[in-house]
């Protein structure tokens, strides 16, 4: 039977931790390397209800994109917000295991899904990892560029990000003219408004990702940069379990399970009736 060990030999087979970021924090998080693994749970945040749903489940181990731990705690009492979950976690046996910035900049990894998602060909890194580094080479860094099958304006796009990616409250926003044509997308999962400047550099007509601020999209538009869709940070990077489940499946051979649990924190989205009134746009 695979064990801890023979799981995170496979993760770090291909997510190496030295491919992370120095301020990051991956790798093996909670468990025994000697205790069997029957069962994984792929997740992309360790919060109570992603916990939850691993002990339903009768997990072995979990193995998440986000750290637990990624800032420094004093204590992990089970009077804290990350001391009950890892109480609970060593009280259940469930190892836990995270690849993060690592998983970012392989290829494939965490963009690359995305980017299979929207359907784009011909894939690039947007900032390629910068040689002299671990993860240099072999079309790895944060992000991907793509070209769309078909060209389509930027109101449908949007349309067609919100169709295939996870469904979301929030779903999908785009910034610029609605009748743009799109052709060529960058795309990163994740919090994407530090590499508003790259994708202006590459010159995609658009660009999709996660968590972008009021100032920085408004003044890369102002400045001509690309059109801007804005999906949620979860649905960006959910694509990426479905891979590291198949990945685990075939071999260290284990039950692999998704978990589909939406963890972006907004939960309503409302809108007035002034903006529901408005012209919709126009295509064509």
């Amino acid at each position: 039977m695979p064990t801890v060990a023979d799981v995170v030999a496979e993760l770090e087979r291909r997510y190496p931790p030295a491919w992370a970021e120095e301020w990051d924090r991956v790798g093996l998080v909670l468990g025994e390397p000697w205790a069997p693994v029957r069962r994984v749970l792929c997740v992309v945040d360790v919060v109570p209800e992603t916990v939850a749903e691993a002990l339903a489940a009768g997990v072995d181990m979990i193995v998440a994109h986000h750290p637990l731990l990624l800032r420094g705690v004093s204590s992990v009492a089970p009077t804290t917000y990350k001391g009950r979950i890892v109480h609970q976690l060593i009280k259940a046996d469930i190892a836990l295991y995270v690849a993060h910035t690592n998983a970012d900049v392989a290829a494939p990894g965490v963009s690359d899904a995305l980017a299979a998602r929207l359907g784009l060909t011909d894939l690039r890194p947007l900032q390629p990892s910068r040689p002299g580094t671990p993860a240099a080479g072999s079309g790895r860094g944060i992000g991907r560029i793509g070209r769309l099958p078909e060209p389509m304006n930027l109101g449908e796009l949007a349309r067609h990000a919100a169709a295939v990616l996870p469904a979301t409250t929030v779903g999908v926003r785009a910034a610029g003219d609605p009748n743009r044509t799109v052709r060529t997308l960058a795309v990163c999962g994740g919090a994407g408004d530090s590499f508003l400047a790259d994708a202006t550099a590459a010159g995609v007509d658009a660009y999709l990702t996660a968590d972008l601020r009021h100032h920085p999209a408004g003044e890369h538009l102002a400045t001509g940069g690309p059109a801007l869709l804005d999906a949620t940070h979860w649905a960006t990077e959910r694509p990426w379990l479905d891979d590291l489940a198949a990945a685990l499946r075939a071999a260290p051979g284990v039950e692999t399970l998704v978990s589909d649990l939406d963890t972006d924190p907004w939960s309503v989205h409302a809108t007035s009736p002034a903006a529901d009134d408005k012209e919709p746009d126009r295509e064509g």
